[in-house]
C-alpha cells in the first residue's frame, strides 16, 4: 500500500509542480474601477493560495478581451452589457444564462454578478441642466449646439455614440477625449456633456447629473469575473466570494477613494475585502516611490534596448545588402516605411493575437519601429560616400568587401549613428504605450495617472522618460566622439 501510494505521488508530482509554477494572470482595463476590481480578484486568489501575476493597464475592451481569448491572461472584470454588445455582437438584451451559454463556445465563462450595475450614461452639470431644462437624453435634441466630449472607446462601441445618436436623433458632433480628462473639461465648461459610468466617484463629488436614458438604449452592465474555461475550479470557487458583494453605492465610494483620497487601488481593495471578511489582512507594500520608479525605469530600458539591439542586428546588414543591390533598396525602404505609418497603439493591439501580451509583443513592435531610421541612414550613409574616394579605392585594387570595410562603412558611421540615435529616442517615447498591453515600464504611471486624472502619477512616468531621452542623446554624443575619426567630426569654430 505504501509503495503504491509512493508511485502515485511520483506520477502526480509533476502536475502538482506545474500547477504551482503557473500563476493565474489577472488582467485589468485601464480605468479606475477596473484596477480596483482586478486587485480584489488578485487578492482573493492569493488569499486562497494561488500565485497571481498582475497584467494591468490593458487598454480598452478590445485589448483586454483579445488577451483573454488568446490565453495571455486568465481572468479580468467585465460587464454583461459590454460582453453582449461588444464581444457577442448581439443587439438585443440577453439573460445571464444566455450570455454564459454563448461564451462556452469560445471556451470562456463568467461568474455571477458582483451586485452592481455600472451602466453607461451621459452626464451634465446641474447648472447647465437647470438652465436649459435638460433631464433626459432626448432633451439634447433641442440643443444641437451643445458641446459634447466623449471617450474614444464610447465613440466606437456598438453601445456607444453611433447607435445612441441614431436612436435619439442627435445631430451633435462630439469631440474625442480621454475619459479621465473629460470631467475636468466638463467642470471648466469646455464641454457641456460627456459619457460616464454610473459608479464613477466624480458624480457625487462634483454634483453632476446622469441624464435619464428614456428610450432604454443602454443594456444592463452587471460587473462579473470574465475568465477562460481553463481557470481552475478552485479559483472559480474563490471568486464566488464577490457574488452580490458590492452595491453601486459602495463601488462609487471605492472609486472616489482612489480619485480624491489618493488611496492606492491595492489598499482600497484590501480594506474592502477585509471589512467584508473575504480575505485576511495583507501587509501593505512598504516600497518607496523612488524604488518603484527605478524598477519601472529598468523595465523601460529593457524594452527599449532589447528592441534597439535587435533592430541594429537586422537593419545594418540589410542596409548594406540594399546598398549593394539598388533594386532591393526601394522595396526594403517602402516596406519599413509602411510599418512606420501604423499607429503605435494599433500595432501593439495587433500583436496580441499573435504573441499575447507583455514584454514580447512590445519588443517586437518597438523593433519594427526602429528599423526604418537605422536602415535608411545606413543606406544613405553608404550611398553618399564621395564617388572619387570609391574610384580611388577600386583603382588601388581593393575588393568590394575591402572597400566596404575600410572605406565606405567608416565614412558612413556618422550617419548610421544618427539613425540609431533617432531610433533609440523614438523607442523611449513609444515604449510608454507598451503599458496598454501589460509590458510595464514608465508608461504604467502615465496610463494610471490618466485614468485617475492624477498629474503626479503622470509626471512620475513622463519626467523619467524625458530624462532617459536626454541621457540617450548624451550617450550617443560620447559614442560618436569615440567611434568617429577626428578628421570626420564636424569642428565647432568660435
Amino acid at each position: 500500500m505504501v509503495r503504491a501510494t509512493f508511485i502515485v505521488l511520483i506520477f502526480l508530482s509533476p502536475s502538482i509542480l506545474v500547477a504551482q509554477r503557473n500563476p493565474i494572470r489577472v488582467g485589468a482595463k485601464h480605468f479606475n474601477e477596473g484596477y480596483i476590481l482586478s486587485e480584489m480578484i488578485a487578492l482573493i486568489l492569493e488569499d486562497g493560495g494561488f500565485t497571481v501575476e498582475r497584467k494591468f493597464n490593458l487598454g480598452g475592451t478590445a485589448v483586454a478581451f483579445e488577451a483573454l481569448h488568446n490565453n495571455a491572461i486568465d481572468v479580468y472584470p467585465e460587464y454583461t452589457g459590454t460582453i453582449v454588445r461588444e464581444i457577442l455582437k448581439v443587439d438585443h438584451p440577453m439573460s445571464f444564462e444566455e450570455i454564459s451559454q454563448n461564451l462556452k463556445g469560445m471556451k470562456l465563462d463568467i461568474s455571477q454578478p458582483y451586485g452592481f450595475n455600472n451602466t453607461y450614461a451621459l452626464l451634465i452639470d446641474h447648472a447647465v441642466s437647470n438652465k436649459y431644462a435638460i433631464r433626459k437624453i432626448s432633451d439634447l435634441k433641442s440643443h444641437p449646439d451643445m458641446a459634447i466630449g466623449l471617450s474614444y472607446e464610447f465613440l466606437e462601441r456598438k453601445d456607444g455614440w453611433g447607435n445612441l445618436s441614431k436612436m435619439y436623433d442627435l445631430l451633435h458632433k462630439p469631440i474625442a477625449l480621454e475619459h479621465g480628462l473629460a470631467y475636468q473639461a466638463l467642470l471648466k465648461h469646455k464641454i457641456d456633456v460627456t459619457d460616464a459610468y454610473s459608479t464613477d466617484g466624480e458624480i457625487e463629488k462634483y454634483n453632476l447629473l446622469l441624464l435619464e436614458d428614456d428610450k432604454w438604449f443602454f443594456p444592463e452592465y452587471q460587473a462579473v469575473s470574465f475568465y477562460t474555461d481553463e481557470l481552475p475550479v478552485e479559483a472559480q470557487r474563490l471568486l464566488a466570494r464577490l457574488n452580490a458583494a458590492i452595491s453601486e453605492t459602495e463601488m462609487r465610494r471605492l472609486n472616489a477613494s482612489a480619485l480624491f483620497d489618493k488611496i492606492g487601488h491595492r489598499d482600497i481593495a484590501i480594506n474592502f475585502l477585509v471589512n467584508k471578511g473575504m480575505v485576511s489582512r495583507k501587509d501593505r507594500s512598504d516600497r518607496s516611490d523612488a524604488i518603484v520608479i527605478m524598477e519601472k525605469t529598468w523595465d523601460h530600458l529593457k524594452l527599449t534596448f532589447i528592441a534597439l539591439i535587435a533592430s541594429i542586428l537586422i537593419a545594418l546588414p540589410l542596409g548594406v545588402l540594399s546598398y549593394r543591390h539598388s533594386h532591393l533598396s526601394k522595396i526594403v525602404l517602402y516596406t519599413t516605411g509602411i510599418l512606420q505609418t501604423i499607429p503605435s497603439i494599433a500595432l501593439l493591439a495587433l500583436m496580441i493575437p499573435l504573441v499575447g501580451i507583455g514584454m514580447l509583443p512590445a519588443v517586437i513592435a518597438l523593433f519594427l519601429y526602429a528599423l526604418l531610421p537605422i536602415l535608411r541612414n545606413t543606406i544613405m550613409g553608404l550611398v553618399t560616400v564621395d564617388p572619387v574616394i570609391k574610384t580611388v579605392a577600386s583603382g588601388i585594387g581593393l575588393s568590394d568587401w575591402q572597400k566596404l570595410r575600410l572605406i565606405e562603412f567608416p565614412l558612413a558611421i556618422p550617419m548610421i549613428l544618427t539613425g540609431i540615435r533617432t531610433a533609440a529616442v523614438i523607442n523611449i517615447g513609444i515604449a510608454t504605450l507598451a503599458a496598454f498591453i501589460g509590458a510595464g515600464g514608465l508608461g504604467e504611471f502615465i496610463v494610471t495617472g490618466l485614468a485617475l486624472n492624477n498629474s503626479n502619477l503622470i509626471l512620475m512616468g513622463a519626467i523619467p522618460a524625458a530624462i532617459l531621452a536626454i541621457l540617450i542623446e548624451l550617450i550617443f554624443e560620447i559614442l560618436e566622439y569615440w567611434l568617429i575619426p577626428r578628421h570626420l567630426r564636424q569642428k565647432v569654430t568660435g
